[in-house]
């Protein structure tokens, strides 16, 4: 399969990996078939990328650094959750929500034991969602980019469980807010900005009210918009005066939050969104965690489309762990843009290509 932008999909082209509704559950299948109507369906949903098949490339599957059935039921739990504290203001004034903290405990060893049985993970971040969901979804990626960024560190189980709670529920104060705040095309006037920003707080009363969450877990929610250099909110915390929970948390709010379409910009390629990462590192992000993370992220994902600095055109089959930057890529056309008459394979790590790069992700 190949990983496509939504403008370059055509009527008859097949889908080749599922498109998600907000609450996780299947919108469009694989294997089916795209029509103008569905295309143009796609495109007011937020959706911007696509995995088409193409025989060309059907031995190239991206994996996903969680199963797909992890995933549906992580996004469930939090999308009930979640709209559940949107939806029925009383609940927010009880001391605790019941089974609150055991049920995300359950998500994230799921997601743990996902993360676990990889050897030497490179995130890829290959699931497709419609932009309402998005925040149901993110909140399930932070949880994953985070718990990549604890394993690294070698964290214990309890550290891991801490830290995946809190990423999985860094972003429970949103539910305080209104709606109509969160995806606004205008510049904020001075009052929705406080009250956008007072999420943080939100999010942490909610969750050390909590019996079974701990209070270095709703850190997460306090502090994930604190920035190393002291320039965040809610607090203008600066460096190790951030917890380390947060610190990674924000890291990876911001990668996948870069990564997805939202409605008032279209998504950065993973390569963009890290580069930009890299260029923050002691101004916004911890520059240690912010290694450790990239060193875990594939850039150039499995399955992308990429023209390279000699005019070629390919996919991604297969990403170098020692140079993530320089994948192997399948060749489809030829400099001119014409198809090639046989796909083959280029190692960009090998020496015989090292000067050849890749220009950009299409």
């Amino acid at each position: 399969m190949r990983k496509l932008h939504i403008t370059s999909v055509k009527p008859g082209d097949i889908i080749a990996k599922s498109i998600f509704q907000e609450n996780g559950n299947v919108l469009l299948g694989l294997g089916v078939q795209l029509t103008e109507r569905y295309i143009e369906r796609l495109k007011q949903l937020g959706i911007d990328t696509l995995y088409i098949q193409d025989k060309r490339t059907e031995d190239i599957i991206p994996e996903d650094t969680i199963r797909d059935e992890t995933r549906k039921e992580a996004v469930d739990t939090v999308y009930k959750t979640m709209t559940t504290l949107m939806d029925q203001p009383q609940i927010k004034r009880r001391t605790s929500l019941p089974d609150f903290g055991s049920t995300f405990q359950k998500v994230f060893r799921e997601i743990m034991q996902d993360l676990s049985s990889r050897k030497d993970v490179l995130v890829n971040l290959s699931n497709l969602h419609v932009m309402d969901g998005y925040f149901f979804h993110h909140a399930v990626n932070v949880a994953v980019l985070a718990g990549v960024v604890g394993l690294a560190k070698g964290y214990n189980q309890q550290q891991m469980m801490e830290l995946g709670i809190g990423a999985l529920l860094f972003d429970i104060g949103m539910t305080q807010v209104p709606k109509e705040l969160w995806s606004l095309r205008k510049e904020l006037t001075v009052e929705e900005r406080q009250r956008l920003q007072y999420h943080t707080e939100d999010g942490f009363n909610i969750l050390r009210s909590q019996h079974n969450i701990s209070v270095v877990s709703a850190h997460c929610a306090l502090q994930h918009h604190e920035r190393y250099n002291g320039t965040g909110y809610p607090r203008q915390l600066c460096e190790k005066n951030i917890h380390e929970y947060a610190r990674i948390v924000a890291i990876a709010d911001v990668y996948d939050a870069l990564i997805s379409p939202r409605p008032f910009r279209k998504s950065y390629s993973p390569s963009d969104a890290t580069e930009y990462l890299f260029a923050s590192g002691n101004t916004y992000f911890d520059l240690d965690l912010l290694k450790l993370f990239l060193q875990h992220v594939a850039i150039f994902p499995i399955s992308s489309t990429v023209l390279l600095s000699s005019g070629h055109t390919g996919v991604v089959s297969r990403v170098n762990p020692l140079a993530v930057n320089r994948p192997i890529i399948r060749i489809l056309t030829n400099e001119d843009g014409s198809e090639v008459a046989s796909p083959f394979e280029i190692n960009l790590y090998d020496k015989d290509w090292m000067s050849v790069t890749i220009v950009k992700t299409l």
